[in-house]
């Protein structure tokens, strides 16, 4: 009886963790899941650098000891929402 029991165990044992090799959530089917979910969040991350190093730029532009007048004045017209007679207005 126990000759049964230990090789029946062993097999089941051994079943369950080649299972879960296959279909487990970091088994060898979801590789391609993670992969496809590492480039999306790649991808994100390239656009957000972008978007921090425009931001930094402007920054770096409205500090006090290199304010520029062009950017002071284009802050100062979309904060208070003022045009002048001569100019025109493109709304996207």
């Amino acid at each position: 009886m126990i000759r049964l029991i230990i090789p029946t165990l062993s097999a089941a044992v051994l079943a369950y963790f080649a299972i879960h090799v296959q279909t487990g959530d970091y088994g060898l089917s979801s590789k391609a899941e993670l992969e496809r979910r590492l480039n999306v969040k790649k991808a994100e991350l390239a656009s957000l650098e972008r978007e921090r190093t425009a931001l930094a730029q402007r920054v770096e532009l409205l500090s006090s000891g290199t304010l520029e007048r062009d950017m002071l004045d284009e802050r100062a017209r979309w904060a208070l929402n003022v045009v002048a007679e001569d100019e025109i207005v493109i709304l996207k």
